[in-house]
């Protein structure tokens, strides 16, 4: 199989790996590969951490659905234009907004699938504002281009100052389309090109444009710092395009990314490397210690990676938005797996890219 050629999310094709308990024995070696490394938890105890705890509450990521009008191949979120169901309804956002409120959270990390897609995502995001909360939203570029309907969102993300945090996988079309379908370069460089227009990623605009680079194959990122020069260079020279700062992020062996390693005979040779790039310098600054993820249907999680296995936090009372207690969640131990050898990986990775300097 080729890291491009699905078109449906796991769940409708009914594939094994939908269930995330499975992924969890995969990872594990006890289900389609005997492959056992020794437990995360236990490596970072040898590294001089007992446990790993919560730091201060920075980022409230909200995940609004998993419909999105993309199915890539490396997607953690098995996302697709078949996850009609998973929508966050506007009473869970409203509890969200009511913590928000509460707790004087400074940011709201957005994400999907295509978060636009949620029916009630502007209204969720103009109630943030109102309140002076910062707002990221993770922009797969190619919604814009979707539908006539989503056809101003750059000038309403400029609006209402939104961050806007967007994957592009390369900065060539080969090596984009591979990984998330046939003219999606072409149609994120025209969103790019909107969005400069209205002033993001422009010198004192104040309108913030990064771009995530995930690996298109089973290997680590390069350097961050040294990526973010070469994109910048190469979209200003092919399109004349600007940006603020790009994250590198490494792929996690969770869902169709898991299933791409399993089927490709790379599985073991990717966790190899990733249990052998562990770095413990990367520890303290992963984002499951200053965020709280939230899943379309309000439960809370550590972090993003750990919501898409279904591993809620370890907070008994405190596990769903109606619940939210931020006393109990300081208290809570970070819920680890074999998974989390991804984010202290070489320099780290987080939804903000590196987390080592």
């Amino acid at each position: 199989m080729s890291i491009h050629q699905r078109t449906k999310s796991l769940s409708v094709r009914g594939e094994a790996l939908a269930d995330t308990f499975f992924q969890l024995k995969v990872l594990n070696g006890k289900e389609l590969s005997e492959l056992q490394f020794q437990p995360f938890q236990e490596k970072i105890r040898l590294a001089g951490f007992d446990t790993l705890k919560p730091a201060q509450l920075d980022i409230f990521q909200v995940n609004v659905g998993k419909l999105c009008n993309q199915t890539c191949a490396h997607c953690h979120v098995d996302a697709g234009p078949d996850k009609k169901q998973e929508n966050m309804s506007r009473e869970t956002m409203q509890l969200c907004l009511d913590i928000l409120s509460r707790y004087n959270i400074p940011t709201v990390d957005i994400t999907g699938g295509a978060p636009e897609m949620n029916p009630n995502f502007r209204w969720f995001v103009e109630e943030c504002t109102q309140m002076g909360i910062k707002v990221m939203n993770r922009c797969n570029l190619t919604i814009v281009q979707a539908n006539p309907k989503y056809a101003d969102l750059p000038e309403w993300f400029a609006k209402h100052g939104v961050h806007i945090v967007s994957s592009l996988p390369y900065f060539s079309k080969s090596r984009t389309d591979a990984q998330r379908g046939d003219g999606v370069y072409e149609d994120s460089i025209k969103t790019l090109l909107q969005l400069n227009e209205v002033g993001y990623g422009k010198e004192g605009s104040g309108l913030q444009l990064d771009l995530v680079y995930n690996p298109s194959g089973a290997f680590l990122p390069s350097a961050q710092a040294g990526l973010e020069r070469e994109f910048k260079s190469q979209l200003k020279r092919k399109h004349d395009i600007s940006f603020n700062r790009l994250y590198a992020i490494t792929n996690m062996p969770i869902s169709r990314f898991l299933e791409y390693l399993l089927e490709s005979d790379n599985y073991e040779s990717y966790m190899t490397q990733l249990v052998n790039a562990f770095n413990p310098a990367a520890v303290n600054g992963v984002m499951c210690r200053n965020t709280i993820s939230v899943s379309w249907d309000g439960y809370l999680y550590d972090c993003d990676f750990n919501q898409m296995l279904n591993l809620k936090v370890d907070a008994p009372g405190s596990v769903h938005v109606s619940q939210f207690n931020l006393d109990k969640l300081r208290e809570r131990n970070i819920v680890l797996n074999q998974h989390c050898y991804g984010c202290t990986a070489g320099a780290g990775s987080s939804c903000g890219g590196e987390v080592v300097n």
